[in-house]
C-alpha cells in the first residue's frame, strides 16, 4: 500500500539490499554506511516493503547519533513507518522515541530542534505528542527565529488534530502574546495562519488593530491578511466588509506584485462597485507592462478578460493600457491583447485604437520583428473587425492596408484582399479611392487567391468609364503581349532562365521547346513575354510586374478562368458607360483574344498538364457571352453576384449578432427574493465605495445576478452508482470535470453491523488519465458512512475509464474481503466545448490536419437536417454552415462542424449526407484532427448516438 510522505523517490526494488545488511551497516559505527542503510530503508519503506525487524536497531543504534544527515533521515523513517496496529492503538514501542523527541526539542543545536519541530506537524498520533507539549510551549521563546517559527507551526497541526484542543486548550493565546512579541517575518506569518485557522476572531481584532500599518507588515504576512479578508468575508455576515476593502486597497501600493495581484483579485470578489472594479483593472494594467514572464502576462490577461465579462463598462477605460502589451514579442500574448481590445470596443474608443493598430502595422514592416508576418497578418484581422463593427474608420487605414497586398505571408495578403472586398460594399464612400488604389498595387500581388479575389473586387466594383478602362489595361498589363507561346520552323531553343538581349525599347524572355507538328514536321513551341520598356530590363524586373502571365503559365488555369470572367465583366460594362461602340468592340476583341490565347495554351502541350473541364467550360462561357449578349444575361452578370455578396455580409452580421445575444445570459429573479433600495438604508459612517457596492448588489438583486448557475437536476445526472444496493459496503460517485482535472467525490456506506478496518478505495485508470494521490485507509463504524475523494489529471482529449474496487477487514474474517467497483467512463464531452473559425482558417486545417475518422450514416432518422441537429446536440459542436446554405429540400445536405477541447486541440467534422430512395439517410460523417485521441473518440461518440438514442 502506498503511505503519503513527503520524500517521494524512485527506487528499484529488483536491486533492493537484504535487511541484514541494511541491519549490519546501521550496527556498524562507519556514519557513511549509515547513511546510505537509512536511504536503502526508506526507499524499501516506500515500495511497500515492511522490515519489521529494523525498529529496534533504528532506536539502538541510530537514535544516539549526533550527524544532523542521520537525524533528518531516522525523522523521515519515523514519519513513513506505522505506529498504531490492526486495532488502531499505537504501538507500543512508539514510546520509545518520545525521549529522543524531548531530547532533540532540547537539543542546543538550533537544526536539531527545528527539524524535530517540522517533524511534529506530520504526527497526528496523541499519545506520542502528549509528553512533548511543554517543550514544544518551551521553544516558543527560544532566542533564534528557526525555532521559533516552526514551533509556531508545531503548535498550529496539534491543535487542529481531533483532540488537539485537550493537549493545548490555550493555544490561541500563546500564540496571539508571541504574534504580537515576533520580529521575524516567517514566524509573524506562521502565528497569524494558525490564528485564521484556530481563531478567527483574534485574527480578524489583530488585522484591524493594525490596519494603519498593515503596508508596512513583510510581504508573506500581508498575503496571509488577504487570504484572512476573502475567507471572513465569504460568511454571509459581512457587517464590516467596508473596513476590510479599505485594508486591501491600502495594499495595492504594496512593492511585492504577488500580493498586488492577490490584493487584485480580492477586490474584485469582495465589491463589485466601479471604483474597486477600477482599481483592480488599473493594477492588472500596471501588472501587464511591467511584468516580462510571459505567463503571467497570460495570467494577466485572463484575469482582464474576467472583469470584461462581469464590468465592461469600466474595462472601456483601460483599453488603451491593454493595447501597450503589444510591445511583448510573444504571440500568444499579443493574439489575446488583440482579443480582449476586440471586446472592448465603444465609439468612443474606436479611433485611438485603429490608430494604435497602424501604428504597429507600420513597424512590420521594418523587418526587425520576429515572426513579423504573423503578427502582420494579426494586426489586419482585427483592423477588419474593427472596421466591420464601426466603418466610419475604415478610410483611415485600408490605403495602408493594400500596401500589404504583395506580402509574402500568403495569409496576411489573404486576409488584407478580404478585408478590401468587405469594405468596397459597406463603405460606398470609399469605393471610388480603392478602386484606383487596387489598381495601382495589383502588379505587386503574388498570390493566385489574392490575385482572384481582387479581380472579382476590380470586375464588379469598377463602374465608372475611366475605372473600367483602368481595369482592363491593369489586367492587360499583368498578362503581357499575347499569344502567351509561339509556334515557330526555326530549330532554336533559348534557356528561359536567361534573358535575351532587349531591343532598343523591347525587352522579349522566351522559353522553347521542340515539338511534332501534325503532318509530322519539328517546330519550335515557347512561351514568350515582351514588355515595351526604354532601359534594359532584367528577368527578375519582368516577373515582378507580369505576375497573372507567371502564374497561368505555371498551370494556375482556375486563376485564368477569373481573369476571364474579370474581363467579361468589365467589357460589358464598359458597352453601358462608354458612348462610342467602336472603343466599345475593341475592348471586346482584346479580351476575346486573351481568351482564346489562355484556350490555346490550355490545350497545348506545352505545360505539362491540360487545362481542368471546369476552367475550360468556364472560359468558353465567357467567350460565348461577349459574342451575344442578352439583357438578362447581363443583368446576372453585372448585378446578381454583387447583390448576393452583400446578402452573404448580411447574413453574417445577423449570425453574429445572434450569437452575441445567445451570449449574453439573461437573468431573473425570484418573486420572493429580497431587494434593499438603498436610497432608504442608512448611509452614516458609510464611504462612497460601499455606497456604490450597494447600489451593484441592488441591481444584482433585481436582475437575479445571485442566482445560481447550476442546475440541481445537472448534479444528479452526474452522481454513478458503484455497487450493487446488496452489496456490504455501498459506494457511489459525484463526478466533477473541470479542465484538466477529475475530482471523484466518492460516499461509502457500511451497510453491515460490524466495524470495517482498513477500508480502501482502490483506483486505476486506463487512457490518458494520471491518479494524483491515493486515498488512504478508513475505519468505518456499523452503518456509518464517509466521503473520499480522488484527484485525476487529465492530459489529452480521449475517453478514459476509471475503475477499482473497495478493500477492507473485518473482525471476524482474518482475510481481506473485495468489493468490484462499476466503471467510470469519461466522456469527451466534458472536455470539448463549442467555437467558430473562419472558413479559410478551417479549410487550412482540414488540410493540415493527418488524422481522420470515417463514420458511415447509420440512423433511423430520415430527415436530413433533424440528423445534422441530432448530431450537433450529441456532439456538443458548433456548425460553421450558415442557416440559408441548409434552407430547402433537395435531398442532399453538407454542413461543417467545429468545436475546440480544453487543452487547444481543434476538433474538424464534414457531415455528407443524402436521402434514398426508401426514404433512408446514407453518407459519410469525416472527422479529422491534429492527435488520434479526439478523432477516435469523437468517432465512437457519433457512432453510439447517431442512431437517435438519448
Amino acid at each position: 500500500m502506498d503511505k503519503p510522505c513527503t520524500l517521494l523517490v524512485h527506487f528499484d526494488k529488483g536491486s533492493a539490499a537484504m535487511a541484514n545488511e541494511i541491519k549490519a551497516d546501521l550496527e556498524g559505527s562507519d556514519v557513511a554506511a549509515k547513511v546510505e542503510a537509512m536511504k536503502r530503508a526508506v526507499m524499501l519503506l516506500l515500495n511497500g516493503e515492511t522490515l519489521p525487524t529494523l525498529f529496534i536497531t533504528v532506536v539502538r543504534y541510530v537514535l544516539p547519533s549526533e550527524d544532523h544527515t542521520i537525524q533528518k533521515l531516522l525523522l523521515l523513517y519515523l514519519e513513513i513507518i506505522d505506529k498504531r496496529d490492526a486495532a488502531g492503538r499505537v504501538l507500543p514501542e512508539m514510546i520509545l522515541i518520545c525521549q529522543n523527541l524531548r531530547n532533540n526539542l532540547q537539543h542546543p543545536n538550533e537544526y536539531i530542534r527545528g527539524v524535530t519541530l517540522r517533524f511534529l506537524c506530520r504526527l497526528s498520533e496523541p499519545e506520542v505528542l502528549e509528553p512533548l507539549v511543554p517543550s514544544i510551549l518551551e521553544n516558543l521563546e527560544h532566542r533564534h527565529h528557526f525555532i521559533r517559527r516552526h514551533a509556531l507551526s508545531a503548535i498550529s497541526a496539534i491543535y487542529r488534530l481531533p483532540h488537539g484542543d485537550q493537549l493545548i486548550p490555550d493555544a490561541p493565546e500563546l500564540v496571539e502574546r508571541a504574534l504580537a512579541s515576533e520580529q521575524d517575518a516567517s514566524a509573524r506569518r506562521n502565528a497569524f495562519l494558525m490564528l485564521c485557522l484556530c481563531g478567527q476572531e483574534r485574527a480578524v481584532a489583530y488585522l484591524f488593530s493594525n490596519a494603519e500599518r498593515v503596508t508596512e507588515w513583510p510581504d508573506l504576512l500581508q498575503m496571509a491578511a488577504v487570504d484572512l479578508i476573502r475567507k471572513v468575508c465569504r460568511s454571509p455576515n459581512r457587517a464590516d466588509k467596508g473596513r476590510y476593502i479599505k485594508i486591501i486597497i491600502s495594499l495595492l501600493s504594496s512593492p511585492s506584485t504577488a500580493v498586488v495581484y492577490e490584493c487584485a483579485g480580492a477586490l474584485v470578489s469582495l465589491s463589485s462597485a466601479p471604483t474597486a472594479v477600477r482599481a483592480a483593472a488599473n493594477t492588472y494594467c500596471q501588472l501587464l507592462s511591467s511584468q516580462s514572464d510571459n505567463n503571467v502576462r497570460l495570467i494577466l490577461l485572463d484575469r482582464l478578460n474576467e472583469l470584461r465579462t462581469a464590468h465592461r463598462d469600466v474595462m472601456v477605460d483601460v483599453v488603451m493600457d491593454v493595447l501597450r502589451a503589444l510591445s511583448s514579442p510573444n504571440l500568444d500574448v499579443k493574439r489575446k491583447v488583440l482579443d480582449l481590445v476586440l471586446d472592448l470596443l465603444t465609439p468612443r474608443n474606436v479611433e485611438e485604437v485603429v490608430l494604435y493598430l497602424k501604428k504597429e502595422v507600420v513597424k512590420t514592416q521594418s523587418g526587425e520583428l520576429e515572426k513579423g508576418g504573423e503578427y502582420r497578418q494579426m494586426l489586419v484581422q482585427a483592423i477588419h473587425a474593427c472596421a466591420v463593427e464601426y466603418p466610419e474608420v475604415a478610410g483611415s487605414v485600408v490605403h495602408l492596408l493594400m500596401d500589404f497586398l504583395g506580402d509574402t505571408n500568403v495569409a496576411a495578403a489573404v486576409d488584407v484582399v478580404l478585408f478590401v472586398r468587405e469594405i468596397i460594399e459597406t463603405n460606398p464612400k470609399l469605393r471610388v479611392s480603392m478602386i484606383q488604389r487596387l489598381s495601382d498595387t495589383f502588379y505587386q500581388i503574388r498570390a493566385s487567391r489574392v490575385c482572384s479575389i481582387a479581380l472579382w473586387i476590380l470586375g464588379e466594383y469598377s463602374l465608372s468609364l475611366s475605372e473600367v478602362e483602368s481595369a482592363i489595361t491593369t489586367i492587360k498589363q499583368c498578362l503581357g503581349d499575347l499569344p502567351l507561346f509561339t509556334l515557330s520552323e526555326e530549330g532554336e531553343t533559348t534557356d528561359s532562365s536567361k534573358p535575351t538581349q532587349p531591343m532598343v525599347n523591347s525587352v522579349t524572355v522566351s522559353s522553347r521547346r521542340p515539338v511534332v507538328l501534325a503532318d509530322g514536321t519539328y517546330a519550335t513551341q515557347s512561351a514568350a513575354t515582351e514588355a515595351i520598356s526604354t532601359p534594359p530590363v532584367t528577368a527578375g524586373s519582368l516577373a515582378s510586374t507580369l505576375n497573372l502571365r507567371s502564374l497561368i503559365l505555371s498551370g494556375d488555369f482556375f486563376l485564368a478562368a477569373v481573369v476571364a470572367c474579370t474581363l467579361t465583366k468589365l467589357v460589358l460594362r464598359l458597352e453601358e458607360v462608354q458612348p462610342s461602340k467602336a472603343e466599345a468592340n475593341k475592348a471586346c476583341t482584346g479580351a476575346l483574344l486573351v481568351m482564346t490565347s489562355i484556350l490555346q495554351l490550355g490545350l497545348s502541350s506545352y505545360l505539362p498538364q491540360l487545362i481542368d473541364n471546369d476552367s475550360y467550360d468556364r472560359i468558353v462561357l465567357c467567350v460565348r457571352l461577349l459574342c451575344n449578349t442578352g439583357d438578362d444575361v447581363r443583368k446576372i452578370w453585372l448585378q446578381s453576384c454583387r447583390q448576393s455578396f452583400a446578402k452573404m455580409l448580411a447574413e453574417k452580421q445577423f449570425r453574429e449578432t445572434e450569437e452575441m445575444k445567445a451570449k449574453s445570459q439573461i437573468s431573473h429573479a425570484q418573486p420572493d427574493d429580497l431587494i434593499d433600495f438603498y436610497h432608504l438604508k442608512s448611509r452614516r459612517g458609510m464611504s462612497q465605495l460601499e455606497l456604490e457596492d450597494e447600489v451593484q448588489d441592488d441591481l444584482k438583486a433585481a436582475t437575479g445576478g445571485f442566482s445560481k448557475e447550476t442546475d440541481d437536476a445537472n448534479r444528479l445526472n452526474r452522481i454513478l452508482q458503484l455497487t450493487g444496493f446488496s452489496d456490504p459496503v455501498y459506494a457511489e460517485a459525484f463526478v466533477t470535470v473541470h479542465h484538466y482535472d477529475i475530482v471523484l467525490d466518492v460516499t461509502v456506506i457500511n451497510r453491515t453491523k460490524e466495524t470495517l478496518q482498513n477500508l480502501c478505495l482502490e483506483l486505476a485508470t486506463m487512457g490518458d488519465l494520471k491518479l494524483v494521490d491515493r486515498p488512504q485507509n478508513y475505519t468505518l463504524a456499523p452503518e456509518s458512512s464517509k466521503q473520499i475523494r480522488a484527484n485525476i489529471k487529465v492530459s489529452s482529449t480521449e475517453t478514459g475509464v476509471i475503475f477499482g474496487n473497495i478493500v477492507y477487514e473485518t473482525s471476524n474474517v482474518m482475510e481481506r474481503s473485495v468489493v468490484v467497483l462499476n466503471d467510470i467512463h469519461i466522456d469527451i464531452m466534458d472536455y470539448i466545448s463549442p467555437a467558430t473559425c473562419a472558413d479559410v482558417t478551417f479549410r487550412n486545417m482540414w488540410a493540415e490536419f493527418e488524422w481522420e475518422n470515417k463514420v458511415a450514416v447509420n440512423t433511423v432518422i430520415q430527415d436530413e437536417k433533424e440528423f445534422l441537429n441530432h448530431v450537433i446536440k450529441s456532439t456538443n459542436m458548433k456548425c460553421l454552415t450558415p442557416p440559408s446554405a441548409l434552407d430547402g429540400e433537395c435531398g442532399f445536405l453538407a454542413a461543417n462542424l467545429y468545436a475546440k477541447s480544453v487543452f487547444g486541440e481543434d476538433a474538424l467534422v464534414n457531415i455528407s449526407i443524402e436521402k434514398q430512395v426508401d426514404g433512408k439517410l446514407s453518407g459519410y460523417i469525416r472527422i479529422r484532427s491534429k492527435t488520434q485521441g479526439i478523432a477516435l473518440s469523437l468517432g465512437d461518440k457519433i457512432t453510439l448516438k447517431q442512431k437517435g438514442g438519448s
